[in-house]
């Protein structure tokens, strides 16, 4: 497979991923099943901050182990 074959499903599979986000936290059952998450954002922020932080190291951590064994 082509190396631009496979950046463009990755950006594909990302586009997807952002837009299915956004189209979820907008919607009217999200705010109705859960109508206090709009006012705890500081603490919903820290919590997805800490996620992203522990996905993105662990990703590079991967990453540098497959290319160090490849």
């Amino acid at each position: 497979m082509n190396e631009w074959m496979l950046y463009l499903l990755i950006f594909v599979i990302v586009l997807f991923a952002l837009i299915a986000t956004i189209v979820v936290g907008v919607s009217a059952k999200n705010k109705e099943g859960n109508p206090t998450y709009d006012q705890r954002t500081g603490k919903n922020l820290l919590r997805l901050t800490w996620i992203y932080a522990v996905v993105l190291f662990g990703g590079y951590l991967v990453f540098a182990l497959y290319m160090y064994y490849m």
